[in-house]
């Protein structure tokens, strides 16, 4: 654990950290008057007025002790949030390394929940594969006189989201269909949700067509993923979060350029966030019926491909006209979307999927592109995800659209022209939700850094755990 919360100083530490709002500094009582003297003489000299982002770092004898402080301005007190807690914190200490101990005299600063969260994040490595590991690590302890409440459930966000991480950034010749479900029911196992997994001779005997005709060039067999968690049995309200399991994707005949499957491992996003959600409800105990359906396979090419002007067939019963094999992500959450209807009996939808490139292309990684049938299901979205650094944006889904997805020898294609290919993509998916309350994530942009920004390192994110694991949990109350 890399933050814990102590009642009494019994060591040296390398370094303290003291947070500091602007023109509001002040000194813990342990500091001598000498040395908050020379402290603030040092502050005139160098303009340091504690404004959002500064930081100052000064060395002082304390008692014959060398002492260490990095002093963290978080700007104006009225104006401090919890991403602002969180990105200054992060850009202080994303390179430190040793034992500090974190303070403030003003408990108007103090975040036990982003003190958790930045100790894992910044710790955060996939050195899986690198001959050499890390091998230094950041330790955050908390002086905690008052006896404040350990974050423990921030704790566990923490824990679960570096899980989720882990399955994305993990080669596609390792998390293939079935190691996927394999790592499911580590979670299931370790965190206390129910699982249960379909070979594709199960899922062709319930019809499950469109996810199998997606999976079937490859070498590593489909696999579907139900993960079960009734937290309010008595209720019939249940939410499916149905995540994209493509573990691979090469676009099958309608081949992506090399330059766009490098890093096409983070094609299941969705559904290793699932994983996370459920993980997180099931630790947490909340009091809300959660299923999780993921339909896992790799979109390869071969002898037994599925072919651009193919007719497939669907569980829900529409069939499809195939126009290309790299819009192969709709197809497999049509037949999750209907499997969680009509077999798990869920009355919310929720999908997850890094589905379509168009997404990315629109909002970059700034923002999750939501499509929703249901207004007021993305505002409660949006609410949850306040504190969370994780940003939704709302995208059009418009009737007229169905026109362009008609099909002259089938009920639907599975895609539509170019322009808007991210609403064409969800308005896909709206004939497979039945009617039913719906939220789309596309997380195409969010999912994965490529180079890395001001909290995200390069590679897999983890976002949307929280948000989504908090919309879920407001469900209680």
């Amino acid at each position: 654990m890399y933050f814990q919360m102590i009642s009494k100083i019994q060591k040296n530490y390398d370094k303290t950290i003291s947070l500091l709002a602007e023109n509001e500094i002040a000194f813990c009582s342990c500091v001598s008057k000498q040395n908050q003297d020379m402290i603030t003489k040092i502050f005139q000299k160098k303009k340091f007025s504690a404004k959002e982002g500064e930081v100052c770092e000064i060395s002082f004898l304390e008692n014959e002790n060398l002492c260490t402080t990095i002093f963290i301005g978080l700007g104006k007190k009225e104006d401090l949030t919890k991403n602002i807690l969180r990105e200054s914190l992060y850009s202080a200490l994303e390179k430190e390394t040793g034992h500090f101990l974190i303070s403030s005299e003003d408990p108007d600063l103090i975040d036990l929940d982003i003190f958790a969260e930045i100790a894992e994040h910044i710790n955060y490595d996939f050195d899986k594969y690198k001959s050499k590991k890390k091998d230094k690590f950041l330790y955050l302890d908390f002086y905690n006189p008052n006896q404040l409440k350990f974050p423990q459930e921030s704790q566990i966000l923490s824990e679960i989201s570096s899980i989720v991480r882990n399955l994305i950034n993990e080669p596609a010749a390792y998390m293939t269909p079935d190691r996927l479900s394999i790592e499911a029911q580590i979670c299931s196992e370790k965190y206390g949700f129910e699982i249960e997994i379909l070979d594709e001779h199960k899922a062709d005997s319930l019809g499950m067509k469109a996810f199998l005709a997606v999976g079937r060039a490859a070498f590593d067999r489909p696999k579907v993923i139900v993960m079960r968690y009734l937290g309010n049995p008595h209720s019939k309200e249940k939410t499916a979060l149905i995540g994209k399991g493509v573990c691979y994707d090469t676009g099958g005949l309608s081949l992506k350029p090399t330059s766009s499957m490098l890093n096409m491992k983070d094609d299941m996003s969705g559904a290793a966030t699932v994983i996370g959600i459920m993980s997180a409800v099931a630790q947490n105990k909340i009091k809300h019926n959660v299923i999780g359906v993921i339909a896992a396979c790799e979109n390869a090419i071969g002898p037994n491909a599925y072919r651009p002007g193919d007719v497939i067939g669907s569980l829900n019963g529409k069939t499809i006209e195939v126009t290309n094999t790299d819009a192969e992500g709709r197809l497999t959450l049509a037949d999750a979307l209907t499997y969680s209807i009509r077999i798990e009996k869920a009355t919310e939808l929720i999908d997850i999927a890094t589905l379509t490139g168009a997404m990315y292309m629109a909002l970059g990684s700034e923002a999750c592109g939501v499509i929703t049938n249901t207004p007021s299901l993305y505002e409660k979205l949006v609410k949850a995800s306040e504190n969370w650094r994780e940003e939704f944006w709302q995208m059009p889904l418009f009737k007229n659209q169905k026109k362009s997805l008609k099909s002259s020898i089938a009920d639907i294609k599975n895609s539509g022209p170019r322009q808007a290919g991210a609403s064409f993509a969800a308005k896909f998916l709206e004939e497979f939700v039945e009617e039913k309350p719906w939220l789309h994530l596309d997380v195409a942009g969010t999912c994965f850094s490529e180079e890395g920004d001001s909290y995200y390192k390069k590679g897999a994110t983890g976002q949307l755990l929280r948000s989504v694991y908090t919309y879920l949990k407001d469900k209680e109350l």
